[in-house]
Order: structure tokens, then C-alpha cells, then sequence
């Protein structure tokens, strides 16, 4: 596997990228080397390799284009999942490279649907794993910044869905993300809040079917590479309060 430099290097344009954070990374390195054992250089270097982090392409069954699938497949790409597993609905359709690269973003436009959406193929299998069925009534807990709603809705289309997002930013985010995906009838019977996801369960009692709680976590990759060492070591610092925080939205 190609190990990079400290100093990630865009191919494409020749401009220095983000460059990691060493004490993040000392961090991490006693950290995970202890918990992770030898595991921890392979994870190590995706961490440290951008390119890798959003290699999956979801395609989007509202906006769907038979070019793009055979676009994919020039480019060496193929179904990231298969048909043995156990719920895998024939709407939903992602793609994977064995070589580590990005395919190109699309920008936000008013009143155009995206194709895809580029995503970490693994973040996938809970969505999956809900297997959600028309008509159910669905709660995506902390649904910011849209990856796992889009998904859902590629899926089946539940009765009611509820997207939540307590941060005012990243619920701004989610929004643009829906609007990006999904076709405004359908856009229409999504609601989108800014609640306290430890509060919903007592707002509204057994009224999901399904719920997906993609829990806040450290963003470890991000982090990484942040270029501010003072907040970055206070982020290391906060960090460990958040098992507190998941157990109580799991709750």
C-alpha cells in the first residue's frame, strides 16, 4: 500500500494540501498502538491518506444517469455490495475503486439534483442494517450532514421520516444535502429539526419504527489535520466526554 508523506500533495493541481497535525498524531499513535495493536498501521495509514477517506460513490435513484454508471465502469469501479446480503434493496446502488482516489464533487445548484454523493462505504452498512421497508416511520437521530438520510431514501420511502440535527450549522448543511438528493414532492414530507436528541424519546414516545443514531464521535481524520495546534489539543481533551454523550442519545 502506497504510505504518503506528512505532506499530502494534490496530483491533480500540484498544490500543497492539508498537512497533519503532529500532536494530534502523537496522540493517536499512543492511543491507538495500545488498543489496536497491529491493526493500528494499516488504519494509520488511511487516516493519514485523503484519498482514501471518500471512495465510494453512491448513485442517486432520483436523479438517475445510465452515462455515470458506465463512466464508473471505465474507471475500474464495481458494487461496493452484493446481492447475498441479507436486505439490499435493487435501488440502492453503490460503487467502489480498489484504487485509492477521489471522484470528482458536485457542487450544490438550486433546483438540480446531484447523481451521487461521495461517502466511506463502510458508514453504510447501518443503513442497511435497519432495513428500512415502505411506510415505516423513521427517526435519523443526528442526521447532519445528510449521507445516511440520502441513503435511506434510496432504499424505500418511509411514511414519516424525521431528520434531526442539534447544531444550527450542520442542520443548515443537512438541508442543502436533502435538497441536493431529493425531489421536492418527496422533499416536502421530510422534516428536518434542530432538537436535543437526548429529548426525543420523551417528546415522542414509540412512534418510530426504525431510528439510525450515527452519534456524534471524534472525527479523528479531521481533527488530524487541523491546522490550529491549541484547539486541536483541547479537541483531544473534549473527546473523551463523548462516550457520556452517545450512551445518553442511545438511551
Amino acid at each position: 500500500f502506497f504510505l504518503p508523506s506528512l505532506k499530502v500533495e494534490s496530483k491533480a493541481k500540484g498544490k500543497p494540501q492539508k498537512q497533519i497535525c503532529q500532536v494530534v498524531l502523537d496522540h493517536f499513535e499512543k492511543q491507538y498502538a495500545a488498543e489496536l495493536g497491529d491493526a493500528w498501521a494499516s488504519i494509520r495509514d488511511v487516516l493519514t491518506y485523503p484519498l482514501c477517506w471518500q471512495y465510494a460513490v453512491l448513485l442517486n435513484k432520483f436523479s438517475h444517469s445510465s452515462e455515470l454508471e458506465s463512466t464508473l465502469a471505465v474507471k475500474g469501479y464495481h458494487p461496493a455490495f452484493h446481492g447475498s446480503l441479507p436486505y439490499l434493496p435493487s435501488s440502492f446502488k453503490c460503487y467502489i475503486s480498489r484504487t485509492p482516489g477521489r471522484f470528482p464533487t458536485q457542487k450544490h445548484q438550486a433546483g438540480k439534483l446531484k447523481e451521487y454523493y461521495l461517502l466511506n462505504a463502510a458508514s453504510l452498512l447501518p443503513v442497511l442494517a435497519l432495513e428500512v421497508k415502505d411506510g415505516e416511520d423513521v427517526l435519523d437521530l443526528c442526521a447532519a450532514p445528510g449521507g445516511k438520510s440520502v441513503a435511506i431514501l434510496q432504499c424505500a420511502c418511509p411514511g414519516q421520516f424525521h431528520c434531526n440535527e442539534y447544531d444550527d450549522l450542520r442542520s443548515r448543511w443537512l438541508k442543502q444535502t436533502i435538497e441536493s438528493f431529493i425531489p421536492e414532492p418527496l422533499v416536502n414530507l421530510i422534516m428536518v429539526s434542530t432538537l436535543d436528541g437526548r429529548q426525543i424519546g420523551d417528546l415522542k414516545p414509540e412512534l418510530y419504527d426504525k431510528v439510525l443514531v450515527d452519534a456524534p464521535c471524534s472525527n479523528d481524520r479531521s481533527w488530524l489535520f487541523s491546522s490550529d495546534i491549541q484547539q486541536a489539543t483541547l479537541r483531544l481533551i473534549q473527546r473523551k466526554e463523548l462516550s457520556s454523550l452517545q450512551f445518553e442519545l442511545l438511551r
